[in-house]
């Protein structure tokens, strides 16, 4: 495989401002795709056939995470690290298409020992491979994501997600239309946007001077040095791995056999709430991991201690002030996303919006834990905390005559926040020790935030849920509600910027550069 340079990073390298800047405005732009696509889908499904959707993808997500044992994260910071190797690009398409090989295995092999309907309770065989297609392009397209920002092709590959999103969101609506949305159209929705997103990833690779032709092969020599770099820096977490990928399976089978595929579509509702609310701080966490490993490699310690000063608290900021206001808005973001089929999924849903805050810190953690090197410590703290999550999920959603609670969906959501909150500081704790930065104050900072979000949430709901005016007119209130929160917020931000992990000269900056870009000759 060989690339023809341009230059190093594609051309002309991005700062990581731009570059989160465009993934914050694909974002932007794709907000309201996505409130579209997932209050679509739901609505076409039911809870019964969205629940075997997401029990099934989610199965097949956890087997790709166990077998690529965070070698995908390995190969973006070592690529981003040695952006002119192309063999490494090489070898891990190798190791891409022996992961394909080993899924494809476990499904037949479950067939062929009639193991299928137990592992994957009441679901149809067709389903089931058709969800393990739907894995193996979803692990494709984030590679191809990984060597974007790797090689600093961020905007463009932002630019085309954004195309993505608007094509998909047709082409939903139409299958919608015409009384096509069930499991299968749901499969092949997904089969052509991410097949799209691969094609238009490669051309993009392509235009920028680098080719994935298929032009060298590796020797055995080359290819057993490979192994043993990326076993180095990922056997760690092949017991984390393995863990992980039994106890997030055992998750959802626990609640599918015990409260069936109606409780499935009440947690994957919620879960997927969550998501959108993550969405603008996961487009960050790609980034700051390369600037990690940049810094990492020049043994810059400063500047990651600043980096991760400057940025994960805002970014915490940011995921908390989403999610507070959609724990305290859950009936209304019920109805609008799912329909009153959803209604039962409320508590869930109340309890999963805070799942994406320290969703947000557990991916800028892991990755300063990546960039570093120390996956050993990451591995025992994962570890640890699922461990301790297993008995928390047989208690919380095992029905009363087995010795447990019975919450299902709602028992479930708990497990998985608690676990979170818990887990995260722990890696925290220790990533402020490496970095030489205030645990406590980042503590405090998490604590304020949230409880001053919390705050004008709750105030705000009230407020307007005592309007007579706005009785029955679910849409009109929660939109009021969102700008006046919204609003609040921003006022509160200029006032204690500190709050929310902004700086004083922030607000400043944004001012200058907004009169400047007004002021040039031509402006509005």
């Amino acid at each position: 495989m060989t690339f023809n340079h341009r230059q190093e990073g594609g051309g002309k390298t991005d700062t990581l401002g731009k570059r989160y800047g465009s993934k914050l405005l694909a974002n932007l732009v794709g907000l309201p795709v996505n409130l579209a696509t997932q209050a679509i889908i739901p609505r076409g499904l039911g809870p019964g056939a969205y629940g075997d959707f997401n029990f099934l993808t989610n199965f097949f997500t956890q087997v790709f995470n166990f077998l690529e044992m965070g070698t995908s994260l390995g190969f973006y910071t070592k690529l981003s690290q040695r952006p002119r190797e192309t063999g490494l690009v090489t070898f891990y398409f190798y190791f891409s298409g022996l992961v394909v090989a080993l899924i494809f295995a476990i499904v037949l092999l479950s067939q062929v020992f009639a193991a299928s309907s137990w592992i994957w309770p009441s679901q149809h065989l067709i389903y089931i491979y058709l969800a393990a297609g739907w894995g193996v392009l979803i692990w494709f397209a984030q590679v191809f994501e990984k060597m974007l920002d790797a090689y600093g092709l961020t905007v463009p590959g932002e630019k085309a997600r954004m195309v993505q999103k608007v094509l998909g969101l047709i082409l939903l609506i139409a299958l919608f239309s015409l009384h096509l949305l069930h499991l299968p159209g749901l499969f092949l929705y997904y089969f052509v946007i991410t097949a799209f997103m691969i094609v238009v990833s490669l051309r993009i690779l392509e235009r920028q001077g680098f080719s994935l032709r298929l032009a060298e092969k590796l020797s055995w020599g080359r290819i057993k040095d490979y192994s043993k770099e990326f076993y180095h820096f990922s056997h760690p977490l092949f017991v984390y791995g393995l863990v992980a990928m039994l106890a997030n399976i055992f998750d959802r089978w626990l609640l599918q056999v015990s409260h069936g595929s109606v409780q499935q579509g009440f947690y994957s509702l919620s879960l997927q709430i969550g998501t959108i609310c993550f969405l603008f701080t996961g487009a960050m966490t790609p980034l700051l991991t390369r600037e990690f490993a940049i810094a990492f490699g020049k043994e810059d310690w400063p500047q990651m201690a600043y980096l991760f000063q400057r940025y994960v608290p805002l970014l915490y900021s940011v995921a908390a002030f989403f999610s507070c206001f959609v724990a305290l808005q859950a009936d209304k973001v019920i109805y609008i996303m799912g329909g009153g089929k959803f209604q039962g999924a409320l508590m869930a849903v109340t309890i999963m919006a805070f799942y994406p805050i320290y969703q947000t810190y557990g991916q800028l953690s892991s990755s300063v834990f990546y960039a570093t090197g120390k996956t050993g410590l990451y591995r025992n703290i994962g570890i640890a905390f699922l461990i301790l999550g297993l008995p928390l999920t047989y208690l919380l959603i095992a029905p009363r005559e087995m010795m447990g609670l019975g919450a299902g969906a709602t028992g479930l959501a708990v497990k998985m926040v608690l676990v979170q909150v818990l887990g995260i500081n722990v890696q925290l704790y220790f990533i402020s020790r490496l970095l030489g930065v205030n645990f406590w104050r980042l503590l405090g900072h998490q604590c304020l935030c949230l409880g001053c979000l919390l705050a004008v949430a709750w105030s705000i709901t009230y407020m307007f849920d005592s309007l007579s005016a706005l009785q029955g007119k679910i849409i009109y209130s929660f939109l009021l509600a969102g700008f006046t929160y919204s609003v609040v917020v921003l006022v509160l931000a200029h006032w204690r910027p500190a709050l929310f992990g902004l700086q004083e000269h922030d607000f400043a900056a944004l001012k200058e550069r907004l009169w400047n870009k007004s002021a040039r000759p031509g402006a509005g």
